[in-house]
């Protein structure tokens, strides 16, 4: 029996590119590194428990970033910052069409809200950055992150380097 799999999804607006995927293992690196190579995906975040070693991804030119958080819930502060400041690092580079590929378990919560957070700080409203996400990746945000989205406020307002995100 094969089970259907919410694999990948590329999220662009603007100058913004994220792939939401699934939690890949170690059996499927390879087919997972030539999936971010088609992206051109310079950063990979992980958003949930480690389960795979990054040692290939890492000498394919992907650097790996572990930002746990717990599932279900919305990012706390500390991984928000950390996802902001890496968004206006990659987005402000002169690589052409430079991806961030981010993942949780199914790719259908953590995930997805972090990108969330990207497309509220780039001008979308909560609900249309949702509705955006929901129309490419089928089941994703649940409730309780939908209530902290509806109340995030932007935080990259201001700083230096955000006019590449707004």
């Amino acid at each position: 029996m094969t089970s259907a799999r919410n694999h990948a999804s590329l999220i662009e607006e603007k100058n913004l590119r994220f792939l939401i995927t699934d939690c890949p293992s170690d059996a499927s690196m390879d087919s997972y590194i030539k999936l971010l190579k088609e992206h051109n995906c310079v950063a990979l975040v992980r958003v949930c428990e480690p389960s795979y070693s990054t040692a290939a991804l890492q000498a394919n030119g992907v650097k790996v970033y572990d930002w746990e958080f717990e599932d279900g819930d919305p990012p706390p502060a500390k991984v928000i910052g950390n996802w902001n400041d890496l968004t206006v690092e990659v987005f402000s580079k002169a690589v052409a069409k430079p991806c961030i590929a981010v993942h949780c378990v199914a790719g259908l919560g953590r995930a997805p809200a972090m990108v969330c957070i990207s497309l509220i700080e780039s001008g979308m409203s909560a609900d249309d950055a949702i509705l955006f996400i929901r129309a490419r990746r089928r089941g994703a945000i649940n409730t309780k992150q939908v209530e902290f989205l509806n109340t995030y406020k932007r935080r990259l307002s201001g700083k230096k380097g955000t006019c590449v995100i707004s």
